[in-house]
């Protein structure tokens, strides 16, 4: 009787421990199905994997996709608003929904769910794409363009389809003007491309012109180079003849002197071309700004040419009225004899030389020179300043100095 009553509490431990092996067993096979369920489920077809885990937020939120892109409309909605049902927050289930919506024809509740997944995710590309044609269908550019906006900053292939949308809404409608000059006043990454698109066309002119005036306004101005690249269009177009006002609005150093660093103390990288002094280094000419011999303080613009060698050493474009005017400067050189170079003023819409073109003497200390000229009322409305190699038969080693170049209204204009 003691033996038995002992015995039993040992057996029905036994049969404890038994049992919970068994579960810790279950359990952990079930574990170990859960752990490599999920690789699985996520490689295989949506519809297997609908088999497989049929209440996963994110196999009903694949199936979902694969409906909605076989066109079973009614399924996708169905398998979206399942999932969402288990992870309210999952963006793309919310988009398949949205899309749904839409393709069903309700295009406000389309609007309010694909607003949501953008919201909760910068990278759902359709919902952004639905977004962005959305609202630019309904004249709503603001918000269009900030949608494209969020694709373009990931997506560099969908630069050539989103710039042209952007460039073309802009020339035909201000208030699509308005949002992208909003848009580029938050100097976005792509903003350089975007530029350099509009370059590609000449019929964008407009568009570049209005961005910026537009943008002097704003915390993000047109840049140095940014500048440098309008102004080149025009001048690689001719458009001379409104290089003038287009400099009034860009400004600010169109109130300065007729011809920008004349006294050559401004680094070159530090200028605004065409309108400053742009140096031209090639076969037998070197040109610099160096410290004057005899004065650390001053600047001065030194060239040393072989004398026998064609070319330009520098030139500066300049935005001259009609009338009589003269060039003034300062030269020296290091030996006497020819210097086989001259300063020219040209017409930029004709290359026509104004002056006959000014030798420039060989002094071996400072000496002033003045080349007068004329511009005409017709067809120059731009000039170039320039100082040309006047080669010679031999070639030889020569070394002038530059310094206060100056262009003065003459006397007889006046």
């Amino acid at each position: 009787m003691t033996e038995s009553a002992t015995a039993k509490p040992a057996v029905g431990g036994m049969r404890f421990r038994n049992a919970a092996q068994y579960l810790l067993i279950c359990g952990a096979v079930w574990l170990g199905w859960e752990v490599v369920k999920a690789p699985i489920v996520a490689r295989v077809t949506p519809a297997l994997a609908l088999r497989l885990a049929p209440f996963s937020p994110e196999t009903l939120r694949r199936a979902a996709e694969s409906e909605f892109q076989a066109n079973r409309v009614d399924n996708a909605l169905r398998l979206a608003e399942a999932s969402l049902s288990r992870a309210p927050f999952n963006a793309r289930a919310m988009r398949v929904r949205g899309l749904a919506e839409a393709r069903l024809g309700d295009q406000r509740r389309a609007d309010e769910m694909l607003t949501l997944a953008g919201n909760w995710s910068l990278r759902d590309d359709p919902a952004h794409a639905w977004l962005f044609d959305h609202r630019l269908r309904r004249g709503n550019y603001a918000s269009a363009f900030a949608h494209a906006d969020t694709l373009v900053r990931r997506r560099t292939d969908l630069y050539p389809t989103v710039f042209q949308v952007f460039a073309t809404a802009a020339a035909h409608d201000p208030r699509a003007m308005g949002a992208l000059v909003k848009l580029l006043s938050d100097e976005p990454p792509w903003r350089a491309a975007f530029l350099d698109f509009l370059y590609q066309e000449e019929a964008r002119a407009p568009v570049v012109m209005t961005l910026a005036v537009a943008l002097r306004t704003t915390s993000a101005p047109f840049s140095q180079s940014e500048r440098e690249r309008l102004y080149d269009s025009w001048v690689r177009a001719r458009r001379f003849a409104g290089l003038r006002p287009l400099r009034t609005y860009m400004g600010p150093d169109i109130n300065g002197p007729p011809l920008q660093n004349g006294d050559f103390e401004t680094a070159l990288d530090q200028q605004v071309l065409p309108f400053g002094w742009n140096f031209n280094t090639g076969v037998g000419m070197t040109s610099s700004l160096v410290e004057d011999d005899n004065d650390a303080d001053n600047m001065v613009y030194r060239l040393d040419y072989d004398g026998f060698s064609p070319g330009v050493f520098v030139t500066q474009l300049v935005l001259l009225e009609p009338g009589s005017y003269v060039l003034t400067g300062l030269v020296r050189a290091g030996r006497t004899g020819d210097t086989h170079m001259q300063w020219r003023v040209q017409c930029a819409e004709t290359d026509i030389n104004l002056p006959d073109g000014g030798d420039v003497a060989s002094p071996q200390d400072w000496t002033e020179f003045n080349i007068a000229f004329t511009v005409p009322s017709e067809n120059c409305s731009a000039q170039w300043v320039r100082l040309a190699a006047d080669p010679g038969d031999v070639r030889t080693s020569i070394t002038a100095s530059f310094d206060r170049i100056e262009i003065h209204r003459s006397q007889k204009s006046q």
